[in-house]
């Protein structure tokens, strides 16, 4: 077929089929010529190639009938080398469109994917190569108008949130009811049996890792590893090709969220839109590089180096107003597509106009205005490696966000540090020292123990030191810092004394979790015990130190899951658990507040009382409405006497409703005395009996 390109239009950008033929439009301020490529297949080889003739708003588009869904393309953009100037244009480089919806083929790596030539004396300043990617690069792929997801969206209150992170392929590569061709993908997820066991433990959303297009690093294929966990985008629309199926597209994705909303469960996605896969000045030109590397990134004074917060490389320029559109398109792109939020991955580096972080960004004001994006679910991992980087409780109204301060101050309580009390007081009840202000409230405390990065719960009770050796980096990468204790012996162990011990801080971690104010976040299997043998950064293992191991576990596994199904119910049972506001002590009935804490002895708590470096034990009472509930903390070796308090001299009776210390879990517990034992290294969960 003779193909002719036409003038077509600058909006919208990407390759947009109408029915007739294909309008391309692509973003490049300083480029000179931009030349559209067309493939028959992913091998490189180009069945025509034509000059985008109109340039508009700083926009070059073209139009071509006569081609439509299916089509791979890609892009070769003209313009000055020079490095020193911040120019990176290389038209011997096949470029991958920002916008573009699927990619075919597999990223190869050659050392024609580099702009520069690979050993000249000043490597990505002066030298450019003249070879062909084309051969190595994925193709971009032409698609029809998509669908939208067909079930309603639960939209699911914040105070009663309930987030399971995961990993699309660790939580299903193993299951045994999950058909073996759908392991590793969206529609494995979609699955009965993976959707039964995230509804019995009573998530209420599933924040998955990224899931947006992304590369292995090349220094870890040539160690035989790969980027498993994702954090390594090139592309913001189109879906990591290995979460589909053969020939499948963002229908699957769809699917899976059709199923999920169908269980009440939300889909939230880790989204990494910090740094892309291009790396630093000697890193590949596979997209924004080379479309226009002055625009798309934060550039160092010297503009042949970058200006990096993220510790990968770059950092893309979100005070550019084309990159912030861009960003802002893909984040309303998947929400059409069924996301019901976002956890945005270094954060920080996102709300920086300039060197330093800004609550009033230009990033941060277009999500607050927006009215798609600024209702759906918002979670900032709210640091990165800049100066004044480390933003937690920094981000404005609307935000929730990963809190490590809960993670580091609960640790060091159950694991039994001195002084510790008075941060295990500000996390349970939300953080409010951190997130209340400007009418935030305490769900904007996203509580976790154990993430992606870092031990698995079941390896903060199993060792003292890291063990990364299958990273192949000689133990050197990973946090020294785990705040971990491995109960006397380090790894596994046949010691039953160590093994109870174990379980019994596992299960209070979990209680302290689900007990405390705020949102809280669970890690994929640590309610199965999974281990990933020590190794704390498993970035680049997938294998089955990262995957979920679904049979052959001891019955302790089974155990606690059975624990953590009735912890959740009872955080849905009773509200005070998870209030909409922050308590401050405010009275809820005669002689009673909503917030109360008591010493051992009965005695209410003083705030010179916070200040005793031996303490361990500590009563929380919480009252609302006709419940009031007694939550114990002892991280003590020994079992402590605790008084029951008494409120205006009037007298309680109680009933247990959950015991960590063994595991049980009662909503008709009996009732116990004016006394109580509280078993070592355990929370006790109490209720005013009627």
């Amino acid at each position: 077929m003779d193909l002719k390109m036409g003038p077509g239009s600058p909006w919208p950008l990407g390759a947009t089929w109408d029915g007739e033929g294909v309008n391309f439009a692509i973003f490049s301020r300083n480029a000179t010529r931009v030349e559209l490529c067309l493939f028959d297949s992913t091998d490189g080889t180009e069945s025509d190639r034509f000059a985008l003739p109109e340039y508009t708003n700083e926009v070059w588009h073209g139009r071509i009938d006569g081609i439509g869904p299916g089509q791979l393309y890609g892009y070769r953009v003209h313009g000055p080398y020079d490095p020193r100037a911040g120019h990176r244009f290389n038209p011997h480089k096949l470029l991958l469109d920002p916008y573009a919806r699927l990619y075919a083929g597999e990223l190869k790596w050659d050392d024609a994917l580099f702009g520069y030539k690979i050993g000249s004396k000043r490597a990505g300043d002066l030298a450019m190569d003249e070879r062909d990617s084309a051969p190595y690069l994925p193709k971009c792929v032409v698609l029809p108008e998509e669908a939208k997801p067909a079930a309603p969206r639960p939209n699911t209150p914040w105070n009663e949130t309930v987030i399971y992170e995961a990993h699309v392929k660790g939580l299903t590569a193993t299951h045994p009811d999950v058909p073996e061709k759908l392991r590793g993908k969206f529609l494995g997820i979609a699955q009965p049996a993976i959707i039964e066991h995230l509804k019995s433990l009573g998530v209420t959303a599933l924040e998955l890792l990224p899931v947006q297009s992304f590369v292995n690093d090349r220094h870890l294929i040539d160690q035989d590893l790969s980027n498993y966990w994702g954090y390594n985008s090139i592309g913001f629309f189109a879906p990591a090709r290995r979460y589909l199926t053969e020939g499948g597209g963002m229908e699957e994705f769809r699917q899976m969220v059709d199923a999920l909303h169908e269980a009440g469960i939300e889909v939230i996605l880790d989204v990494v839109y910090n740094h892309t896969a291009e790396g630093n000045e000697l890193g590949p030109t596979l997209s924004f590089r080379g479309v226009d590397n002055l625009s798309y990134y934060r550039l160092a004074n010297e503009p042949r180096h970058y200006y990096d917060t993220t510790g990968c490389g770059n950092t893309l320029d979100m005070s550019h107003p084309k990159v912030l559109r861009l960003v802002m398109d893909s984040l309303r792109y998947w929400v059409e597509q069924g996301a019901d939020g976002f956890r945005f991955d270094l954060a920080s580096s996102l709300a920086r106009d300039s060197v330093g972080f800004d609550p009033s960004s230009s990033f941060l004001d277009a999500i607050g205005q927006d009215p798609v994006l600024s209702q759906v679910k918002l979670i900032a991992e709210p640091w990165d490696l800049g100066e004044y980087g480390y933003q937690v409780g920094g981000f404005p109204p609307g935000w929730a966000e990963w809190n490590d301060r809960y993670r580091d101050d609960l640790r060091d309580y159950w694991r039994g540090e001195m002084g510790s009390l008075p941060g295990l007081g500000h996390r349970v009840l939300g953080s409010a020292d951190l997130y209340d202000n400007h009418g935030r409230r305490p769900w904007s405390s996203v509580n976790f123990v154990t993430a992606h990065d870092g031990f698995t719960l079941n390896d903060v009770y199993s060792y003292n030191e890291k063990h990364n050796e299958a990273n192949k980096e000689d133990n050197r990468d990973g946090h020294d810092d785990n705040r971990s204790w491995n109960c006397g012996v380090e790894g596994e162990t046949d010691d039953p004394e160590v093994l109870e011990t174990r379980e019994r801080l596992k299960r209070a971690q979990l209680a302290s979790l689900l007990f405390a104010q705020g949102t809280p976040m669970l890690q994929m299997g640590d309610e199965l015990g999974r281990s990933q043998g020590g190794n704390n950064n498993a970035f680049c293992q997938d294998t089955e130190i990262s995957w979920m191991r679904w049979t052959d576990r001891p019955d302790r596994d089974w155990k606690l899951l059975e624990f953590v199904r009735g912890l959740t119910s009872l955080r849905r049972d009773y509200p005070v658990l998870r209030c909409r506001r922050f308590l401050h002590g405010e009275p809820v009935a005669t002689s009673i507040a909503n917030v109360t804490w008591f010493k051992p002895d009965g005695e209410e708590k003083r705030p010179e009382h916070w200040e005793d470096p031996v303490a361990k034990c500590v009563g929380l009472c919480l009252a609302e409405s006709d419940t009031v509930l007694l939550l114990i903390f002892n991280s003590d070796g020994e079992p402590i006497d605790f008084t029951l308090p008494s409120f205006g001299g009037e007298k309680f009776k109680w009933r247990t409703l959950c015991d960590t210390s063994t595991g049980e879990i009662r909503p008709d517990g009996p009732l116990v005395g004016d006394t109580i034992s509280v078993p070592a290294r355990s929370l006790l969960l109490l209720e005013r009996a009627s």
